[in-house]
């Protein structure tokens, strides 16, 4: 009697399949959105890692600027305190050597002393959180996302609040009939509300939801394949609905990367052909004209200004430039008659507003943090390693790119679009030397 109750167990149990630990899941276990699953592992984690959760939540979804009644602490500032505290309390948080730690020291070196000589040092020191923060995250989330599957949870808080803010977006820009607005879109207040810097977030988003469809849609339900088709839809119509010719740009360049193994194959270059035609047809009007009036128009003309006399500040100011974010202050007293707006902004570009705020030693460097990201994540990328740590590198490398091209006329270099992103090159860099030991 006792051994047919057993053997009735047992084979009830394989019917329907032993419910794991939660130390045994694995990220496969995870894709795409196996909530129950995910929350069940995470339960299990240390403090440090849910305090570096909850700030990329609070950095990118920005509940407080939905909920204002929330909004009473500093709370990104709050959760990478609360991670640091807790980094040095979690017993799975060991140091981690990469090659990407001196080019982040060196700079962070470069950018204290650059402030120090700077023209205006007190503008220098109210803007030190614009890198150091940074500086900050970047080792916190080396550290603290240190397993596959921690990994995978953090990417996927970064995906689903950018698809959150990407169909929010797209949605306004199709309910107004696809129709031009001179502000674009708009995001939350935040590193994402103005339309250049959205659709920047959109074109870190892209390749990152495209990917990931392209390597789950046979693994996953019809539910989370629709989810991964819109988080990668979406943010293509906000970046042009968003009016950033930049951006609109840099897409351009991405798609040209992502297919230029297909592009000359007939069927694929009618298909993309063809959505470039239907792309172009959503553009309003005053958009294409924008296009035809690159160069010409006042706010290209001034950029072009800022670039020839940034330029002109770091040959003249190679060691320390003149100083963390003193660019609109010595642009207004040493090139007044070239200002065509009340006031000086900031130079429109990443690397001659790097070149200007800390000389050209702290460009190059800046430059081999952008450009060694991009190449170590598309190395990575082509790994033997067939999981979600190929896919996320081969994004990272699109992603990058489609910053370096969109940041020739924005003024991002300290927003989260590199900092985050080199933070997540290096943390599945980690990931895959410790899968290739394992292998060996």
């Amino acid at each position: 009697m006792t051994d047919s109750i057993d053997n009735s167990a047992i084979a009830k149990d394989a019917g329907k399949g032993v419910r794991k630990k939660a130390k045994d899941l694995t990220v496969e276990d995870f894709y795409f959105l196996k909530i129950g699953k995910m929350w069940r592992y995470m339960k299990t984690q240390h403090f440090s890692f849910w305090m570096i959760c909850c700030y990329i939540f609070f950095e990118y979804s920005r509940p407080q600027a939905i909920f204002p009644a929330i909004d009473i602490l500093p709370w990104a500032q709050t959760f990478i305190l609360l991670s640091l505290i807790g980094a040095v309390f979690d017993p799975s948080v060991h140091w981690v050597s990469h090659p990407m730690n001196l080019l982040m020291d060196a700079f962070a070196i470069l950018i204290f002393l650059a402030s120090i000589y700077a023209y205006v040092p007190d503008i220098s020191k109210e803007h030190y959180i614009d890198f150091y923060g940074w500086f900050v995250i970047y080792y916190l989330i080396i550290t603290i996302v240190n397993t596959r599957q921690r990994f995978y949870i953090f990417m996927l808080i970064i995906i689903l609040s950018s698809a959150k803010i990407a169909i929010g977006t797209s949605w306004s820009w199709i309910t107004r009939g696809f129709s031009f607005a001179s502000w674009g879109l708009m995001g939350p207040k935040g590193y994402f509300q103005n339309s250049g810097e959205l659709a920047i977030l959109m074109l870190t988003l892209f390749p990152v939801a495209y990917y990931l469809y392209d390597y789950l849609h046979s693994k996953v339900n019809k539910f989370e394949k629709t989810l991964l088709i819109i988080f990668w839809v979406a943010p293509i119509l906000t970046i042009l609905g968003a009016s950033s010719r930049g951006a609109q740009l840099a897409l351009v360049v991405q798609l040209l990367a992502m297919f230029y193994k297909k592009i000359f194959r007939f069927k694929q270059l009618v298909l993309i052909l063809i959505m470039i035609y239907a792309a172009y047809g959503l553009l309003p009007e005053e958009q294409k004209a924008r296009f035809e009036e690159a160069g010409e128009d006042k706010t290209s003309i001034q950029r072009i200004l800022y670039w020839k006399h940034g330029y002109e500040m770091i040959k003249e100011h190679p060691l320390f430039g003149i100083g963390f974010f003193n660019f609109p202050y010595f642009y207004q007293d040493h090139f007044s008659s070239d200002l065509l707006y009340p006031k000086a902004q900031l130079p429109h570009n990443i690397f001659i507003q790097v070149g200007t705020d800390a000389g050209a030693i702290s460009l190059f460097i800046f430059a081999s943090i952008l450009l060694g990201g991009i190449y170590l994540s598309w190395r990575m990328s082509l790994s033997n390693i067939d999981n979600e740590c190929n896919i996320f590198m081969k994004a990272s490398a699109i992603s990058l790119l489609g910053y370096a091209i969109a940041g020739q006329f924005v003024s991002v270099a300290y927003y989260p679009f590199l900092w985050i992103g080199v933070s997540v090159i290096v943390a599945c860099h980690v990931q895959i030397k410790k899968s290739n030991t394992m292998d060996n």
